[in-house]
């Protein structure tokens, strides 16, 4: 697999994000930056560097609908756009979908004990919302499906840091493009998001994640070309650590749980002033990470006034 890496600005804190353009039958790029102009022109430069231009690109398949991946499939009016089934939710942006996803937040926070100013910050994601792509997705990719025109190119879900998330593994050279499952520099945030189904119960994003590395330490993968910084190649021992560094963590919130009890309280003493930053992101973190305590019988979970309470086992 002949892999052009082309690197895109975003406006958010984790800094540039990676596009992949891959010619097989099909000339296909895989991920396409964040809607903003700076984007655009980068991604139109990447392309002609690689000797096509925009309207060269047959198809964009999306690892997954985060608006740092997602946001130039309008770049590509003629082109196939393919992704996981969930992905489509946030290119339609219908008003149902807006209002569950609303709805959904809201009831999460309040359970949360998140105070009314901070959910109505946390809701207003006007912003976000205008940097996804509009294009609805014309197919979709489920686990274990080929990539359209790359012969042994195989997709595989991987959810967690996002309930869309799939890698892609070339069978025989055990190349993968692995969207933000694994990075090289810093550990990809599972985020609390609705269910793929937009039904039933809040998918516990940090389990889903550690599952998918797992199956990710499991398979036989040479290269993994991230959507952020450098590809990685030594993927079973920075698996490892990254586990080892989230049990670590979780030990510590066990700690932190002797004086907090709900998942606001936990957050500000986990994170302090970077919760005024990014209230959304060290929220599921905290989350998370009691999801985690939960699950290993370190903890247990009870609802008193409509606010969930955590308790040491």
């Amino acid at each position: 697999m002949h892999i052009h890496k082309i690197v895109l600005p975003t406006p958010y804190a984790i800094g540039d994000v990676n596009a992949f353009l891959v010619k097989g039958d099909a000339l296909t790029l895989f991920d396409a930056g964040p809607k903003t102009a700076q984007a655009y022109e980068a991604l139109k430069q990447g392309i002609q560097e690689a000797g096509y231009e925009l309207q060269d690109i047959e198809q964009v398949v999306l690892t997954h609908h985060h608006p740092d991946h997602a946001g130039w499939v309008d770049a590509f009016p003629k082109a196939e756009i393919l992704g996981h089934r969930y992905v489509d939710y946030w290119m339609r942006q219908t008003t149902e979908f807006l209002q569950y996803r609303e709805c959904f937040y809201r009831q999460q926070l309040e359970q949360e004990n998140v105070p009314q100013e901070d959910i109505a910050r946390i809701l207003d994601a006007r912003e976000e919302l205008e940097l996804f792509g509009t294009r609805p997705l014309t197919q979709f990719i489920q686990d274990g499906d080929e990539v359209p025109g790359h012969p042994g190119l195989i997709a595989h879900e991987t959810l967690g840091h996002a309930q869309s998330h799939l890698m892609f593994v070339e069978q025989h050279t055990g190349q993968a493009i692995g969207g933000d499952l694994l990075l090289e520099k810093v550990s990809s945030n599972p985020l609390v998001e609705p269910p793929v189904d937009l039904q039933g119960e809040r998918p516990k994003s940090l389990l889903q994640y550690n599952a998918s590395l797992k199956k990710l330490q499991q398979m036989d993968i040479s290269t993994l070309y991230t959507g952020h910084g450098e590809a990685v190649t030594d993927i079973k021992p920075l698996v490892t650590a990254r586990l080892t560094k989230q049990h670590e963590r979780a030990m510590y919130v066990l700690q932190l749980m002797e004086e907090h009890r709900n998942v606001y309280d936990l957050t500000k003493a986990l994170f302090g002033k970077t919760y005024a930053k990014q209230p959304g992101l060290t929220l599921s973190e905290t989350l998370g990470q009691l999801d985690y305590l939960v699950e290993e019988g370190y903890a247990r979970s009870e609802m008193q006034n409509g606010v969930e309470i955590y308790i040491p086992a």
